[in-house]
C-alpha cells in the first residue's frame, strides 16, 4: 500500500486491492476514485454498477458505499478534507471559495453509483491531472504543495461541469421537461442569494409568468419551490456544521435565515434533530438522499 499525503486539505492514495475493506470516512467532504486496473461492482445504497479500467466515481462521506472486487484493482483515492477550514493561516476569501465549490459538489451529487464523468474530454483531463499530483505528491516539496493546490483547484472545477451534466437531481421518472434541470442548476449556484430566487426573477430569468413558476416547479419537482430551495439551504447547513468552524451566526447570516433561532426551529422542523444533537452524532441526514445507509452499513 502506497499512501500519499498531498497536504491538507488534500490526500491522495494509490492502493492495489484483491478484497474490498470499508475506510475512514470522517472529516472527508467526498472523494473521488480513478480505476487505473481491474474489474468489479461499486454499490452506493443498494445500487450496483459495473466498474472497469478508466470509471471515475465521487464516494460520499457515508459509510453505506462499498467495492466488490472481481479481478485486482488499483485505485488512485484524490480525498477532500474539512481542514482548509480550520487552518487559520488561509486567508478567509481562499476559505470560502474552496468551501463554496467542494460544497456545490457534495449537496447536488446524487449518491448512485455510476461514473460521474460525461465526456472524454474530461476524463482524459482528470487522468493527466491525477497522474501530475501523484507524481508531485512524492516529491512533496514546499514548491510541490503550492502546485498541488493548483491541480486539485482544476480537478475541482472539472467535477462541478459534470455535475452540472450529470441527471444527478431527484425528479420523478416521468419528468421530460429540460427547463426544470436549468432551474434547479440556477437555484443551487445562487442558494446564498435571496433576491435571484425570488419567483419574480424566476419568471424573468426563464421566461415564465411569476403564476406558473411555482406551479412549473412543484409539477416538476413534486414539492413546492419554498420546501425545495429550505431543504437545499439545509443541505448547506449540514456540511457547514460538520466540516467548518463557521459559526452559526455566520451560517444564518450566508443563507439567509432570520436569525440562530430562524435556523434551529426550519433545522428542527425538516430533520427532526436539534443543530447540536446532529453536530454531535457527526452523520448526514439530508445529505442521505432518502437512502437506509444504516442496513447497508451492516452488511459491509
Amino acid at each position: 500500500m502506497q499512501i500519499l499525503e498531498a497536504h491538507k486539505p488534500f490526500e491522495i492514495q494509490e492502493i492495489e486491492l484483491t478484497d474490498w475493506k470499508q475506510r475512514p470516512v470522517k472529516n472527508n467532504f467526498f472523494e473521488l476514485v480513478l480505476i487505473k486496473e481491474g474489474q468489479g461492482t461499486q454499490c452506493i445504497n443498494y445500487n450496483d454498477h459495473n466498474y472497469s479500467k478508466g470509471n471515475m466515481f465521487l464516494l460520499p462521506p457515508l459509510k453505506c458505499h462499498s467495492f466488490t472486487i472481481e479481478k485486482p484493482t488499483k485505485f488512485v483515492f484524490l480525498k477532500f478534507t474539512d481542514s482548509f477550514f480550520k487552518n487559520e493561516n488561509r486567508s478567509i476569501t481562499e476559505k470560502n471559495e474552496w468551501f463554496k465549490e467542494a460544497s456545490y459538489i457534495l449537496s447536488n451529487y446524487n449518491q448512485l453509483p455510476g461514473d460521474i464523468i460525461k465526456s472524454d474530454r474530461d476524463r482524459e483531463y482528470l487522468k493527466k491531472l491525477t497522474s501530475m499530483i501523484l507524481q508531485e505528491s512524492r516529491s512533496f516539496g514546499n514548491e510541490s504543495i503550492a502546485l498541488i493546490k493548483s491541480l486539485m483547484i482544476s480537478v475541482m472545477e472539472i467535477l462541478i461541469r459534470n455535475v452540472k451534466k450529470g441527471s444527478f437531481y431527484e425528479l420523478p421518472k416521468s419528468n421530460t421537461d429540460d427547463r426544470i434541470i436549468k432551474m434547479l442548476t440556477f437555484i443551487n449556484e445562487n442558494i446564498d442569494k435571496p433576491e435571484q430566487l425570488k419567483v419574480e426573477n424566476l419568471a424573468e430569468v426563464f421566461m415564465m409568468s411569476p403564476t406558473y413558476v411555482s406551479e412549473f416547479f412543484k409539477k416538476q419537482v413534486s414539492i413546492s419551490l419554498r420546501e425545495y430551495i429550505i431543504k437545499a439551504k439545509l443541505k448547506l447547513v449540514e456540511i457547514r456544521l460538520l466540516n467548518s468552524d463557521f459559526t452559526l451566526t455566520q451560517i444564518a447570516d450566508d443563507l439567509g435565515f432570520t436569525d440562530v433561532s430562524h435556523l434551529s426551529k426550519t433545522f428542527k422542523r425538516y430533520t427532526g434533530a436539534s443543530l447540536r444533537e446532529f453536530k454531535n452524532n457527526g452523520e448526514y441526514m439530508l445529505l442521505k438522499r432518502n437512502t437506509n445507509c444504516a442496513a447497508t452499513t451492516a452488511q459491509l
